[in-house]
Formats: C-alpha cells, structure tokens, sequence
C-alpha cells in the first residue's frame, strides 16, 4: 500500500447525488481540463451528462478521481500504470471470492494459502489424467 507519510490527504466529499465538473475540481484540487483528460484516459470514469451537457459526477466518481490523482501526482506513475494499478485493484476482490469458492466450507483462506495451492494442483492433475486418457 501507499505510505501514510507521502499520501496527500483525502477530503470531506459532501454527501451529495451529484457534483458539477467545477465542484469536482475544486475536492480533487485540479483543474477542470485535467478531469476531462482523464475521462479520456481511464474507462472506469464514466460521468453521466445533464439534458444540456454539462457533466455530472457521482460520489464514486470522485473517490476514483482521487485515487487516480494519488496514484499520478504522489505516487508518480504514468498514465498507463495508474490504468494498471486500477484495474488490478478492480480485480483484486474478485480473486478473492474465486479463491474462497474453491475451498470447501470451513476451509476458506486466502489466495496464496499453502491449502488452496495444493488443491488446485490436485484437481489439475486430475484433469490432466482425465486428458491422457
């Protein structure tokens, strides 16, 4: 994870529906022409736009913002390893749910557990039996 010591700190986001771009800029501390560049750049920010087209964000919209901001400015990565790292944070949950469906019931543990790496060499050396046959 990130350090605590180099982690800008997150602001209070209102407890609102929906943000205007400016209100956005102002919480990310950017300018408004960076979060358009960045909607270009990462597919995970999707605004939705009002009948006259302005853009209009959601609270989740701007937690993302502001861990893509974190992972640009403060951790320093590229644009590509920001979309990376966001994306293997997307899918981090998921494996976990995949490596706990694979145990049994009361054996559940996470996805490195010594258990749950033998038995998925168990069963694909089961299948591979299966395949010789």
């Amino acid at each position: 994870m990130a350090d605590p010591a180099v982690q800008t700190p997150t602001p209070d986001i209102p407890d609102k529906l929906y943000f205007r771009i400016g209100e956005v800029s102002g919480l990310v501390g950017v300018e408004p022409y960076v979060l358009r560049y960045w909607e270009s750049e990462f597919p995970q920010l999707s605004p939705k736009k009002s009948g006259t087209g302005h853009r209009l964000y959601r609270k989740r919209d701007v937690e993302q913002l502001l861990r893509i901001k974190h992972l640009l400015y403060d951790r320093r990565f590229t644009i590509e390893g920001a979309r990376q790292a966001l994306q293997e944070e997307a899918r981090a949950p998921q494996r976990k749910r995949l490596a706990k469906s694979a145990l049994p019931a009361g054996q559940q543990g996470s996805l490195f557990d010594s258990e749950l790496v033998t038995l998925i060499r168990q069963e694909l050396r089961g299948i591979l039996q299966l395949l010789r046959d």
